[in-house]
């Protein structure tokens, strides 16, 4: 049976699988993300390469590989905001070096779409938004039924569709406005901490909210206006039937979807739009591996 081999890079881990034809994950493996140079990142990549490549018994037949961006599809490298040791790293060089396989490069967020349409939650929808709203909010398209790279391969970062044009917080991006700053994990808890509630992170920002408490509840509430307000921009530009979302504070459930809908009703006032759907990710933290895979297939 011939195997997918597939790698999924981010920040705080990396891991790296086999997926099989129907896409189901047949071997997984994952170390964390180490501090240290650009070397000492790649020597985990290249252990988990390895360590899959014999696995697979000769039975892998090409690589995808999803990365934190901003990538460069065109060379083939990567600059992940989240390893600052990788600028311009030649990821796809590097993977085919120990592979001796071909390699399909790809955003974390549009391999996550694709995972999602394959064989999670976007089953089967040709013009989809993937995101990921967690420590920061990314994302990735799936337009006509193919994924959609953009010019460089960093279409579908929506995280940085600015929501509000007067103001706001300073975007790791360098720009001001964007969803990131009202909607990712760490800026609802910002944001709550400011009107003075006393906790520290998303989770118990959650909890919070779970019990009741006032200010927890519009930290919510204020990330999904903003969720909201792009989804519809998105939609209307990419005339959008499905939008998908997983991350940490997506787990939250009713807690961000029900105020996501709610707004996107009030916001998405085009005909075309109005069919539009936000539903749970139902793949995990595996989305990205059956993506990348997906993406390899072709």
């Amino acid at each position: 049976m011939p195997l997918t081999l597939a790698l999924d890079i981010g920040g705080t881990k990396i891991a790296a699988g086999l997926v099989d034809p129907d896409g189901k994950l047949v071997h997984r493996a994952q170390l964390p993300t180490p501090d240290g140079d650009a070397e000492t990142v790649w020597a985990v990549v290249e252990k988990l390469l390895g360590e899959t490549v014999q696995a697979s018994n000769g039975a892998a037949t090409g690589v995808g590989v999803a990365s934190a961006g901003p990538i460069d599809l065109p060379n083939g490298t990567v600059s992940p905001i989240n390893i600052a040791e990788w600028q311009q790293f030649p990821i796809v060089e590097r993977v085919s070096g120990v592979t001796r396989l071909p390699v399909r490069l790809g955003g974390d967020g549009l391999c996550m779409a694709l995972g999602e349409q394959w064989c999670g939650a976007g089953r089967g929808a040709q013009f989809l938004l993937g995101m990921v709203v967690s420590t920061g909010v990314g994302g990735g398209l799936v337009l006509d039924g193919a994924p959609y790279d953009g010019r460089t391969g960093n279409a579908g970062h929506v995280g940085h569709v600015v929501v509000a044009p007067d103001g706001g917080d300073l975007c790791t991006c360098g720009g001001h406005g964007c969803v990131e700053t009202i909607a990712s994990g760490p800026s609802m808890v910002r944001w709550a901490r400011r009107q003075g509630w006393d906790g520290t992170d998303a989770k118990a920002l959650g909890d919070a909210a779970n019990r009741g408490d006032d200010l927890a509840v519009k930290a919510f509430e204020r990330g999904a206006r903003a969720v909201a307000a792009m989804i519809a921009s998105v939609g209307a530009v990419c005339d959008l039937d499905l939008v998908v979302i997983g991350g940490g504070v997506a787990k939250s459930g009713a807690l961000l979807f029900d105020p996501v809908r709610a707004a996107l009703a009030d916001y998405a006032g085009l005909d075309f739009l109005r069919g539009l759907r936000v539903v749970p990710a139902e793949l995990g933290g595996d989305a990205g591996l059956v993506g990348a895979a997906a993406l390899a297939r072709g």
